[in-house]
């Protein structure tokens, strides 16, 4: 059996867990009776779930391989979600492709990035990684909008995003391009900058699509 399909199965099982929906008749997968049982039999016989009566659950190894395929799956949603704007079709459609392909660094890395998130955004929890272990729950994230950005603090800036063409065009035009280091100097009312010995005043909403990632100071 395809090892996809296996995967879509462990993910079911976590989700029918977090729901406490056991019962074998919730095991579903839009296939024909025949289809899943021989999913079930396959992952009975792999040592990822057993059967008890009829009630079907994860064993320790089943656990462990769903935690991680829930992890990347949900930590995806989370980075196209709230870093690339994406609908919530495209989301899911995309972290469906992603957690088959991410490795642990990878995905700890994107973990890190974005601030050790506990949830994806349909609210539902996401499973920590070694990463989280070593950090507190509340950590900052790696990478932030300027906005949120700590005023008197260099930074620099790792992306903007590409929101309104026009918007781009504007920023790039004042020096404000991927790889700038620049020192926030203001917030309110308007964002106020400095790159090199120049200072530049940024219209806020202008200021929310810049992230950046705080830098030494010289």
């Amino acid at each position: 059996m395809e090892q996809e399909r296996i995967d879509e199965a462990l993910e079911l099982l976590w989700v029918l867990n977090e729901d406490a929906r056991h019962d074998q008749k919730h095991f579903r997968l839009g296939s024909d009776d025949q289809d899943i049982e021989a999913l079930i039999h396959q992952l009975v016989g792999d040592g990822l779930a057993v059967i008890d009566g009829d009630t079907i659950r994860l064993t320790d190894a089943g656990a462990a391989a769903a935690s991680g395929l829930i992890r990347r799956h949900r930590l995806s949603e989370r980075l196209f979600f709230d870093v690339f704007d994406l609908t919530m079709d495209e989301v899911e459609g995309g972290a469906c492709k992603t957690e088959h392909i991410l490795s642990e660094a990878l995905t700890d890395s994107i973990c890190t990035f974005l601030g050790h998130p506990t949830t994806c955004p349909h609210g539902k929890a996401i499973p920590r990684g070694e990463c989280c272990k070593k950090y507190r729950v509340d950590v900052q994230p790696l990478v932030t909008q300027l906005t949120e950005f700590e005023v008197g603090k260099r930074c620099k800036i790792v992306f903007i995003q590409q929101s309104d063409a026009g918007r781009i065009s504007r920023l790039s035009s004042i020096g404000i391009i991927p790889g700038s280091v620049i020192r926030l100097l203001q917030k309110k009312p308007s964002v106020v900058l400095q790159i090199d010995e120049t200072t530049i005043a940024v219209d806020p909403e202008l200021a929310r699509d810049i992230f950046v990632k705080r830098v030494a100071d010289a």
